[in-house]
């Protein structure tokens, strides 16, 4: 087994097998992983993390790769990770956006990482915000983060990236209304692609007739631009850019960034420590004091609030 800090001076050097080691480290919850995120950590805080989504079929893994190429012909280094769901009955899964950006695959400059979500829930992989890290700590300037095709509430990509871009497309039903509710509310940078279809420029007016309808913003607010793009052509997405970079800007300016990263790491602790405490309460199934303050419950001698006040002192003194 390779040392940590090994692979850690390989990945920084933009070595593709020791940054594959660490996310894989990360995504095993291998026993060596505080020590791969304590080594990481103030190595990483640099790169702008970008997240995609939208409903199955807008052409998120296309868009994905159009922007690879633009930020690639800017000079900088990229990484990618791309999310898919996993077999409920194999627990696998296909990792297709890899395949459709096979493109990129000899760049060195690119580094491309499929994740299986592994049942989670949000559109994202349990450990995403983890292998985010290894690929900021091993110099990518930007990380463009694909969600799996979500739905109207699965929008976790938003406490996770930069800037969120929420991606729809003409001819599918009413593209809205698939996408609304809770992923309309959480894009800083709308696209409608496939913009070579017939009912482009209605879906891009009904979305902006909706996003006005909620607008509470006021001088100085970022208002999410749209843009129409091609993505399998290349049409757009230097626009899509643009938009990217201002919208960076002006959270910088205003100190957004900043504050998103603070909330974004607040919610990573919080995370741990409730798994962490999930897993205590799990080995605590069959254990004597469980079975005994149910048995009160049943018995009507304790309501369950104070029986999980009483467990909660328990693990404290243990």
């Amino acid at each position: 087994m390779q040392d940590v800090s090994s692979l850690v001076t390989q990945a920084r050097e933009g070595r593709p097998r020791a940054v594959a080691r660490l996310i894989s480290l990360v995504e095993g919850a291998a026993p060596q992983l505080r020590e791969v995120m304590a080594a990481l950590a103030p190595l990483a805080g640099n790169a702008y993390v970008v997240g995609l989504t939208g409903s199955p079929g807008v052409g998120k893994s296309t868009s994905t790769s159009a922007l690879v190429t633009a930020y690639r012909r800017q000079g900088r280094r990229v990484g990618v990770l791309a999310v898919d769901p996993s077999s409920p009955f194999s627990g696998g899964a296909l990792l297709g956006d890899r395949v459709r950006m096979s493109d990129h695959s000899s760049d060195p400059g690119v580094y491309i990482r499929s994740m299986a979500t592994r049942g989670h829930l949000g559109g994202l992989a349990w450990s995403a915000p983890q292998a985010i890290r290894v690929l900021d700590a091993a110099g990518c300037d930007v990380i463009l983060v694909e969600t799996v095709g979500v739905g109207q509430s699965e929008v976790e990509i938003a406490s996770q990236a930069d800037t969120s871009v929420v991606l729809l497309a003409p001819g599918m039903g009413d593209g809205i209304q698939a996408a609304k509710a809770g992923i309309l509310e959480i894009g800083d940078v709308y696209v409608v692609n496939k913009a070579d279809r017939d009912g482009a420029d209605s879906t891009a007016r009904e979305l902006n007739h909706m996003l006005s309808l909620g607008e509470s913003r006021g001088p100085g607010d970022w208002r999410p631009p749209i843009v129409k793009t091609v993505a399998s052509r290349g049409e757009g997405i230097d626009e899509v850019v643009e938009a990217l970079e201002k919208h960076r800007a002006w959270m910088e300016e205003r100190g957004v960034l900043a504050e998103r990263r603070r909330a974004r790491a607040s919610q990573e602790v919080e995370t741990i420590a409730v798994t962490a405490l999930r897993r205590r309460i799990g080995d605590l199934h069959g254990d004597r004091r469980l079975s005994a303050l149910a048995e009160r419950i049943v018995a009507g001698e304790l309501d369950p609030y104070t029986a999980a006040d009483s467990l909660i002192e328990g693990l404290k003194q243990t």
